[in-house]
């Protein structure tokens, strides 16, 4: 494909399709005092719109030297604590986190026309609680984490066959299997923005702002 081709595919996308995107109200003056509120029920609603894996998010960090980097991972939980994932201490992102503790998170659900914009610092929560998150995840899950070496290079696709094959196996064969390096990360947001789509562009962006270490939080709108 050529870039022509390629501007011309471009074009012929729509955002929104009235085919599989309802576009609903969204009242910023009846939205709750706390973002964990808002998010819950609008997380509810999403599943409820039939949204295929509103649980993921882009989850963006940065090395030592600032550089930026992002990736999809997966929501863990959320609540009054912060918004929490977990990885492998020792995986890019795990590194990163350990080097510049400030993340950002983003969750699009086009069903809804809605996105969700989270950022703060980011802790690690205690070796024990990290285990107990693993272990109330999938076999699969467990396997993953037991294959280890996440963002190291790889020699070849075979040997991260065997590798996977072992861990799948120590899966089924002991789900308590510890996963020393899996860590459980909490953002406790110093800001959370809610933008719902509007037909008319009138986009409403409604944005939530933690008042010091205090849980009182401000709520100002935005220009979309």
């Amino acid at each position: 494909m050529s870039a022509t081709d390629l501007h011309e595919l471009l074009r012929s996308l729509r955002v929104w399709a009235p085919e599989i995107t309802e576009l609903p109200p969204f009242d910023p003056t009846a939205a709750p005092p706390t973002p964990v509120a808002l998010f819950t029920t609008w997380f509810a609603q999403t599943v409820e719109a039939g949204q295929p894996e509103p649980h993921t998010m882009s989850l963006a960090t940065s090395d030592a030297d600032g550089n930026p980097d992002v990736r999809i991972v997966m929501l863990h939980g959320a609540d009054e604590n912060g918004w929490s994932f977990a990885t492998h201490a020792t995986s890019r992102k795990g590194r990163q986190l350990s080097a510049r503790p400030y993340a950002a998170l983003a969750f699009y659900w086009p069903v809804l026309g809605r996105q969700v914009r989270v950022r703060g610092p980011v802790t690690s929560a205690p070796s024990e609680e990290s285990q107990a998150d693993l272990h109330a995840r999938s076999t699969g899950a467990l396997a993953a984490a037991l294959t280890g070496r996440q963002s190291d290079v790889l020699p070849s696709v075979e040997e991260l066959r065997r590798a996977s094959q072992a861990a799948w196996q120590q899966a089924r064969l002991d789900p308590s299997a510890p996963s020393p390096t899996w860590t459980l990360y909490r953002l406790r947001p110093d800001e959370v923005e809610f933008f719902q789509g509007d037909p008319e562009r009138r986009h409403v962006r409604l944005v939530y702002r933690r008042t010091g270490e205090s849980e009182i939080w401000t709520r100002e709108l935005l220009w979309p």
